[in-house]
């Protein structure tokens, strides 16, 4: 799967310079979203009712955060994922640097087999070397397809070496 190829078809992303509050990140990101339909505002106000609740659990790492909430939660009407990034780190918590964000990967899902997909290939993609580092340049959907295209011909090349090894 080509998570950032299918973002950037799909229209799902956005570019922000940067939020009073986290509340309103969150809100952002999920705008590609709930302009088509695939979510409503309650799906929405039940991430940032979860964040309230149980912390910043939606960073996974340092600068990416993945909003969601759960599975066919309420105001799900598709499988989808969806992108922004900002300009100036969001701040989740004032007394911990390493919870703050400015890649949001926002998850929404009612077919489990999908989602699973696209959490494995948005992994499967952040874990690949520079991947963070290149959406944290991007400034449109061009640098994200060139930060597509560098892991996926990167990953290639690996994929060969490693055939031609064994």
């Amino acid at each position: 799967m080509e998570i950032l190829k299918d973002i950037v078809d799909s229209k799902h992303y956005i570019f922000c310079e940067g939020f009073s509050d986290w509340t309103e990140a969150i809100k952002a990101a999920a705008a590609p979203l709930l302009a088509e339909g695939i979510i409503e505002n309650t799906y929405v106000d039940a991430i940032i009712e979860n964040v309230k609740e149980y912390g910043p659990y939606i960073i996974i790492a340092p600068e990416v955060a993945m909003p969601h909430s759960t599975l066919g939660g309420s105001g799900v009407h598709d499988t989808c994922i969806s992108f922004m990034k900002t300009e100036k780190p969001v701040v989740f918590d004032p007394n911990d640097p390493t919870k703050n964000a400015r890649l949001f990967f926002t998850l929404a899902a009612t077919d489990n087999e999908k989602h699973l997909s696209n959490m494995v290939a948005l992994a499967e993609f952040l874990l690949k070397e520079g991947a963070i580092e290149d959406l944290l340049k991007a400034k449109n959907a061009d640098d994200l397809m060139k930060a597509h295209c560098k892991s996926s011909f990167l990953f290639s090349i690996w994929e060969l070496l490693w055939d031609f090894s064994n």
